[in-house]
């Protein structure tokens, strides 16, 4: 079973190290990083002015990551696909003894790779703001779950975009318009006036709406089970896009 397991994932696993190589030599990889540090720092300091609210909580440092994620994620999934289709590779890879499931498998690991180096980074914030207040890790922790899930959904969704985009700006455009819209659709309903059922059906399309619950701490398996099936969805999506590139 364990032998069966990995020969399953080796593939993946080989491609997702390829991948990450890839942008670790990359300057636009580390300007990604940096701009997403800077972003949620200052999103937290001068959009929330965490000093003048005089509570021990890093809730409105989270609440930042949504935007953020829209503006990072597609900086991250657009070349994936888009370029490889530019570029003709992707007929190489194509070409290979690989499944779909493989490759998709592979790039996603590799932009999961690169978010968890990213919420790594960021994790000297919280340490250095723990003596001025006291602190819940408990909830810390959660928040910081709810990231990694809720980037792992937008990164399937920006992967599955790239798979569908002719070049890397398309593929940034598409990612981010279609981020933006599932992040914040749960605002709609606070400016219209609409029917309950409505109201209910936007906000569970919404992936900031499900990643509040994590940002105050609650670890709620609804929230949960949601991001991995948008993950898996996405994911699925993105294996039916390459088969049929493949076949075409």
């Amino acid at each position: 079973m364990k032998n069966n397991i990995k020969t399953a994932f080796s593939p993946a696993l080989a491609l997702a190290k390829k991948e990450l190589y890839s942008l670790a030599i990359s300057p636009a990889f580390y300007g990604i990083i940096i701009f997403f540090l800077l972003f949620t720092s200052i999103w937290l300091f001068n959009f929330q002015n965490f000093f003048t609210l005089n509570i021990a909580s890093l809730r409105p440092y989270f609440a930042g990551f949504p935007l953020a994620f829209v503006l990072v994620i597609p900086g991250i999934t657009m070349k994936s696909w888009a370029e490889e289709r530019k570029t003709g590779s992707i007929e190489i890879l194509l070409a290979l003894p690989l499944g779909e499931w493989a490759l998709v498998l592979g790039k996603f690991l590799s932009v999961m790779g690169t978010l968890c180096c990213m919420l790594v980074l960021t994790v000297p914030l919280p340490l250095s703001l723990l003596p001025l207040g006291a602190f819940d890790g408990g909830v810390i922790a959660c928040e910081y779950i709810g990231a990694l899930l809720l980037g792992a959904a937008a990164s399937a969704i920006g992967l599955f975009m790239s798979a569908l985009s002719k070049n890397q700006a398309a593929a940034f455009l598409g990612s981010a318009a279609f981020l933006l819209a599932l992040m914040f659709v749960n605002r709609l309903p606070f400016s219209q006036s609409l029917p309950e059922p409505v109201v209910a059906a936007i906000n569970f399309v919404s992936l900031s709406f499900h990643f509040e619950s994590f940002s105050r701490g609650i670890l709620d398996s609804r929230d949960l089970l949601f991001f991995i099936l948008i993950a898996a969805l996405f994911l699925f999506l993105n294996a039916r896009v390459i088969l049929f590139r493949k076949w075409s």
